[in-house]
Order: structure tokens, then sequence, then C-alpha cells
């Protein structure tokens, strides 16, 4: 049930896209103590965008999870900025984060909702 999904500028190698989408699956598994199982992460990268006037590495990212407590979007926060900074040489000041907390009967999956 949690999807994280995220815009970049930057262009990642085909074969560096696996294990980034390995990685920041486990961060959000981790940070929101739910099963790997549930967790959907979907990643566009080159993408034409443009931030603060400058096309310079940045991102957009969604992550939108059932019971999403507003306590722990710090936390979060930082972790995927860290993942993002780690791996793709993003700033933190270059990425915007949107957090969405759905009810789960606004969440459907396997012919059924949460």
């Amino acid at each position: 049930m949690p999807l994280l999904k995220i815009q970049t500028n930057v262009s990642i190698a085909p074969e560096a896209q696996p294990p980034l989408l390995a990685k920041l699956s486990k961060t959000v598994a981790s940070q929101l103590s739910k099963s790997e199982r549930y967790v959907m992460v979907a990643l566009e990268s080159a993408a034409p965008m443009l931030f603060a006037g400058s096309n310079a590495p940045l991102a957009y990212v969604e992550l939108k999870s059932i019971g999403l407590p507003d306590a722990q979007t710090p936390a979060l926060s930082a972790a995927i900025c860290g993942a993002l900074n780690a791996e793709l040489d993003i700033p933190a000041e270059r990425i915007y984060i949107e957090f969405a907390a759905p009810q789960g009967r606004h969440w459907g999956w396997n012919d059924a909702t949460f």
C-alpha cells in the first residue's frame, strides 16, 4: 500500500535502476514498519524538469501510504532525501516530497480495498 513515486531530471542508467528501486523500497518499508511485500516504487528519470530556474539535478517525490503518521514525515523526508543524495547526487534542497495518507477504502488492491 505504500507508493513511492520519483520523478527526476537525472539520467539513470538502466542497470542502476533496479538497485536504486530496491534500496528505496527497503527504506520505505523500514521507515513505515510495513512489510516490503506491499511497497511499490516507481521511477521516472531524465524527465524535463526545472526548479528555482535551474535544471541542476532535482527530484519530485510522492509518498502515499494508508495510516501515514504526520509525526513520521520528517524522518521519512530525511531518509528519502538522504538516499536520493547518496545514489543520484541530488541535494536535499532540490527535492520536494508530497506526503499523502489516503483512507483504506480509497486504495484498491487484489480485487478489493484496504
